[in-house]
């Protein structure tokens, strides 16, 4: 029998003939048209692109539902007298436009939010400057190995919001959630989790303490039976555990804590008063890196509460990298291409690098979010044979490491390319039996591609060309 979800109820019975804004037709906001459609809202849609730019399919179907439609640079100046807005998790909620409609009584939220709001299943909630996607999809891996029904979204898979029917109590929910979809969030996932917290998005966060906030808002609605799983390494998601209310869970891979989950050298171990056990060997999970023996320890420790261990190894054991996550491309004349598109900041690409024993061609470069990266000159001077740099970023990554080269006394080579494919027969050339040519941007895609998928997949692609000439 379907459950009846009467928070679900009551707000489609608010909403009917009712103003609904929605800002932007993003991923998280497409499915809300028919739903709104369905239940009889009075529908306006607004995004700063120009009309020409949206796809012809939604244009239709915009109009075949007879929605009010305004684009353009300043189509919220038009953003007056409504009773819910959904806006996009880009669509930050401290413009202007929509402060003052939440002053005058509107409901400005997203659909994650609502999401959150009427959800009567278990959440469990991922968020963090790196590591998100991945550890969201161990955490949904494991719990569906232990034969739970789990929803899988947030800033990853299907937006969730339409899919609230099929939900029920004894189902889980597991979200990777952005800062841009935390922030102004008035609730909290049962389970939380951050990775870690380091500079990122600083060029739509007003200053690096906004996009902090965000974050903690993933725990801070959480009550004493909440769960809160957090980077002990990282300094202020260490101390974000003096403002829990719930539980605290530490993974680390400094320091061997006496409660908590351990990366010790080669093995991750579960800490309980001082006692360490052995749970898994990183040798035996096909993922590769530091980061992500730290991603394990934190999947484990988020599910501690709803899974046994036995049953989490086996899921973790059979688990495949994600996709644009130091993604194994080809082999090519004895060196390993990997598509580690998703790293879109220098921790990432850091991270990337520290993933390998090998000599490295780096191809990095990309769309600029002001971000500093002097803290990844010292690990391409030590682990790089050969730097290609494409995108708005190449003068800031070759200037750091230039500095870094001169203050050591060492060369690189170093090219600098105007586009990706202009990249792939330096780096062949550059990369000998054995070595590791990584794409690894530490950058956002916008200045060359549609977003970071399209990116890696263009690499992917010019990758088996190259493969396919060779034989």
């Amino acid at each position: 029998m379907r459950y009846n979800n009467e928070k679900l109820n009551e707000f489609n019975d608010y909403i009917r003939y009712r103003k609904v804004a929605i800002i932007g037709l993003g991923v998280s906001n497409l499915p809300l048209l028919d739903y709104l459609y369905e239940k009889k809202a009075n529908v306006t849609i607004f995004d700063e692109r120009e009309y020409n730019q949206i796809p012809r399919d939604i244009i239709e179907k915009i109009t075949n539902y007879g929605f009010m439609i305004h684009f353009g640079e300043n189509c919220l100046q038009q953003l007056k007298n409504f009773n819910v807005i959904l806006r996009s998790p880009s669509c930050l909620p401290t413009k202007p436009e929509l402060v003052e409609e939440a002053n005058r009584g509107a409901l400005v939220t997203t659909e994650v939010e609502l999401l959150m709001e009427m959800c009567p299943a278990k959440i469990v909630g991922v968020t963090g400057s790196d590591g998100k996607t991945t550890t969201t999809s161990l955490i949904n891996s494991i719990l569906q190995k232990a034969g739970y029904k789990t929803f899988l979204g947030g800033n990853i898979g299907t937006p969730l919001f339409t899919k609230l029917p099929e939900m029920t109590p004894e189902d889980i929910v597991v979200l990777e959630l952005s800062s841009f979809q935390l922030m102004g969030m008035e609730i909290s996932p049962q389970i939380a989790v951050i990775t870690n917290i380091t500079p990122n998005h600083l060029n739509i966060h007003k200053d690096y303490q906004e996009y902090i906030d965000a974050k903690k808002n993933i725990f801070k609605y959480q009550d004493e039976n909440g769960i809160l799983v957090l980077n002990y390494d990282n300094e202020i998601t260490r101390e974000c555990a003096k403002e829990a209310k719930g539980k605290v869970i530490f993974f680390s891979s400094q320091t061997k804590l006496d409660n908590g989950y351990i990366v010790d050298e080669d093995v991750i171990k579960e800490c309980d008063d001082k006692v360490r056990k052995h749970i898994l060997n990183t040798e035996d999970v096909i993922l590769r890196g530091n980061h992500n023996y730290q991603n394990i320890a934190t999947a484990i420790a988020a599910t501690a509460s709803l899974v046994d261990t036995e049953t989490a190894v086996k899921a973790i054991k059979e688990f495949k990298p994600v996709e644009h996550r130091i993604e194994f491309v080809e082999e090519i004349d004895g060196a390993k291409w990997y598509n580690d598109s998703a790293s879109s900041s220098p921790s990432r690409t850091l991270s990337g690098l520290n993933a390998f024993k090998e000599n490295i061609v780096l191809i990095a470069g990309g769309y600029d979010k002001n971000l500093d990266y002097t803290p990844l000159a010292k690990t391409i001077v030590d682990k790089v044979k050969t730097l290609i740099l494409i995108g708005q970023t190449s003068g800031k990554i070759y200037e750091v490491v230039k500095n870094e080269l001169e203050k050591e006394n060492k060369n690189l080579d170093i090219y600098m390319c105007e586009t990706l494919e202009e990249t792939i027969p330096i780096a062949k050339k550059s990369a000998n039996q054995g070595d590791i040519v990584l794409f690894s941007p530490a950058s956002a895609s916008f200045d060359m591609f549609k977003n970071f998928a399209d990116r890696g997949n263009q690499f992917k692609n010019l990758v088996k060309d190259l493969k396919s000439k060779i034989g």
